[in-house]
């Protein structure tokens, strides 16, 4: 492999804890979590501490169902772990309230379901007609929501603007929607109230790569090329200038803040996996030829299956790689011609989708994860591949470069649709060259991901974001990205 085809000298060296920063506080000690007193609390630096008075938390969540996927599942899941550290009380919107109820949360006391749907249900349709039925077009979708958004959150102040103003909430966190196109009227308004306003893990807005101009058309991505726009929308210099705190979840997120909001940024990955839903399972076992290499996802342009197939291509002809995709989705019938004209559909699995509670089974089955994705800001599904125990090769850029590093997978250097094909099809060679170094590499995947990107450590990071809005800390900083 070349030396930019894995995660190199662009890596910032991380700082190993944030306390150790900013000045460990008084009667704070370095312990594990299994060394803790009792009382103790140890956080994801490490450090153990006589708990405080847990915080009371606003937890805006506009997007949040334990039944559905992507952002609205991440708002269940950080809710759920903040609860745990927190007294929280959930806003969301109607849509998500019987699923909210049927996991025994108590409305009123603990969760309050807004209503904000006579002015979707117009926005709705006109984003059908800009985006077709095909579920491509993010930049659309996101741009169409920030509308309706501004609603929802003048019907959330009309209910909790007095409580707020009246002290009942020691802050506000604003958590879904995560784009950071979409701004908030609630900062100002906190911030007169004298009450901290957190926002974030923020991430979106990566830009497309150069050499994928087809992939962008055919996402229907009209609005990414007038996307800066967004800082012309109400509202949105007025959240930045009023927030306490702005948590960005990627380093390209982090990168579109401002240099006068710079000082108030945090980094915290986006993503995490739920060890109650994903993670009891483990790939395990020798490694022997042909290598399991797997892929899960929509296949959509951007996503990269195309290359992932190329790439392997000449080792499934030799009988050293097999090649399963999970997902579907609007390139299928592309996939299938690919895998015909190259004579090697007999290597090649096309599973459709599968239910999340049967994933992880039918993954651990594998050796690799093979998720070449472009444009990827977050990458929840690098996170779950990696918690079984699988070797990731992702690209470096976007969420995915983040999730893995040097010691637990493969982070490729973009490049043009040539040149990452070469790249990936030169890791799986060495892989399928000596097999054992799988098992160990997959092993610190593992570890990583129950180390920084379980929902509990979630938690704990954002719990010191709020010891540092409330003056019981300095600022957090774990490194950019995430140190093993």
């Amino acid at each position: 492999m070349d030396d930019g085809a894995a995660h190199g000298g662009q890596h910032q060296e991380s700082k190993q804890c944030a306390v150790a920063q900013v000045g460990r506080p008084v009667g704070c000690v370095h312990r594990d979590p299994e060394e803790a007193t009792s009382g103790e609390r140890v956080g994801i630096d490490g450090v153990a501490r006589m708990p405080a008075p847990r915080p009371r938390v606003l937890l805006i969540a506009e997007l949040c169902n334990p039944d559905w996927v992507s952002v609205p599942l991440e708002g269940w899941s950080l809710y759920r772990a903040l609860a745990e550290v927190a007294d929280v009380h959930l806003v969301t919107h109607v849509r998500n309230r019987e699923n909210i109820l049927k996991q025994g949360v108590q409305e009123g006391s603990q969760f309050t379901a807004l209503d904000s749907t006579p002015v979707e249900k117009p926005l709705d349709k006109v984003g059908e007609v800009l985006r077709g039925k095909t579920g491509v077009g993010w930049t659309t979708a996101t741009a169409l929501s920030a509308l309706p958004y501004y609603y929802f959150e003048e019907v959330l102040w009309r209910r909790f603007g007095p409580r707020i103003e009246a002290g009942e909430f020691d802050l506000v966190h604003r958590y879904t929607p995560i784009s950071p196109t979409t701004p908030s009227t609630l900062a100002a308004r906190c911030k007169k109230a004298g009450v901290p306003f957190v926002m974030g893990p923020l991430n979106g807005g990566l830009p497309w790569p150069k050499g994928f101009g087809g992939a962008r058309r055919r996402e229907k991505e009209w609005l990414s090329y007038i996307r800066d726009v967004y800082k012309l929308m109400p509202f949105y210099k007025s959240t930045r200038e009023n927030a306490s705190a702005i948590i960005t979840g990627s380093r390209a997120t982090r990168g579109q803040v401002s240099g006068q909001w710079q000082g108030k940024t945090v980094y915290v990955p986006e993503n995490a996996i739920d060890t109650r839903r994903f993670g009891t399972e483990k790939s395990e076992g020798p490694v022997e030829l042909p290598l399991r290499v797997a892929f899960v996802g929509r296949f959509v342009p951007y996503k990269g299956m195309a290359m992932l197939m190329e790439a392997a291509a000449p080792l499934i002809r030799e009988g050293k790689v097999v090649l399963e995709y999970i997902g579907d989705g609007q390139e299928m019938a592309n996939l299938r011609a690919q895998a015909a004209r190259e004579g090697i559909e007999s290597g090649v699995t096309f599973a459709g989708w599968v239910k999340h509670q049967e994933l992880q089974g039918r993954l651990a089955k594998n050796h690799i994860f093979g998720f070449p994705s472009v444009r990827e800001f977050g990458g929840a599904v690098v996170c779950e591949a990696m918690a079984l125990g699988l070797v990731p090769i992702v690209m470096d850029y976007g969420g995915p470069g983040e999730i893995v590093s040097p010691a637990t997978g493969f982070a490729i250097q973009m490049g043009t649709p040539e040149e990452i094909v070469l790249r990936v099809r030169e890791v799986l060679t060495k892989l399928a060259a000596d097999p054992s170094v799988i098992r160990p590499m997959g092993e610190r995947a593992r570890e990583r991901i129950f180390k920084y990107f379980t929902w509990r450590a979630k938690a704990e990071q954002v719990l010191e974001v709020y010891r540092w809005v409330k003056g019981e800390r300095g600022q957090p900083d774990w490194g950019m990205p995430l140190a093993d």
